[in-house]
Parts: structure tokens; C-alpha cells; sequence
């Protein structure tokens, strides 16, 4: 099974970037044979598609919320995958959570999703 390791979260202030991480914790986890993706969930909420990118790279897809603010990109090399942040708003205000899935390109859904990390909190001040 496949185990996924967010970092990179925090407090910031509205207006800020930030840079998430997502990291295969197992030293053979066959990176390239999986969609990656990041959901957030803020408090009260329902787990919320951000982005997703292909197995190779090449394609990718943004929710409407985040759409030219975030960028998701991924070095299979490295066994990584990054979630881009600019211009945070407090409506940024979640726990990301990196998602996998063995296709080559996935969807917004979250039942599309069979591997969850357990999420990096993110916090955005007004």
C-alpha cells in the first residue's frame, strides 16, 4: 500500500505563497503509475477538489477556486509531487490532503481516489 506524506503547511498572511509537498513514503512505490492529486477540507466542509496532474506530467487541472493562483507539478524521479500557492486567500484555509490513483489521469471526484495522505494543515490570515 502505498503511504503519501504531506509537508509544507502553515500560517501565513493573505497575499502570501506557499509551497506543499507530497512525498512516497515506501522505497518502491512505482511513482509513475499514479494520477496524483490534492483535495482540502476546510472545518464544517466537504473534502474539495484543487488540482490534479498526470502520471507523466503532461496534462493537468484546476478547480475554478484556485485556477491561476496554484500550480501542481511532480518529479517521479524524486517520488514527489508539488502544490504551488500564490495569492492566498483566507477562503485558502484547509488541510490539503495529496491523493493517488493508478491511471493516468483522474478526476475531481474524491471517490476517484483510492490513496489519502493524512493531510498538512494550511491557515491564512486576513
Amino acid at each position: 500500500q502505498v503511504q503519501l506524506v504531506e509537508s509544507g503547511g502553515g500560517l501565513v498572511q493573505a497575499g502570501s505563497s506557499l509551497t506543499l509537498s507530497c512525498a512516497c513514503a515506501d522505497s518502491d512505490c512505482a511513482f509513475d503509475r499514479w494520477a496524483m492529486g490534492w483535495f482540502r477540507q476546510a472545518p464544517g466542509q466537504v473534502r474539495d477538489f484543487v488540482a490534479v496532474i498526470s502520471r507523466n506530467g503532461a496534462s493537468t487541472e484546476y478547480s475554478d477556486a484556485v485556477k491561476g493562483r496554484v500550480a501542481i507539478s511532480r518529479e517521479n524521479a524524486k517520488n514527489t509531487v508539488i502544490l504551488q500557492m500564490n495569492d492566498l486567500k483566507p477562503e485558502d484555509t484547509a488541510v490539503y490532503h495529496c491523493v493517488a490513483q493508478a491511471t493516468a489521469l483522474s478526476d475531481y471526484l474524491p471517490r476517484s481516489y483510492s490513496i489519502w495522505g493524512q493531510g498538512t494543515h494550511v491557515t491564512v490570515a486576513s
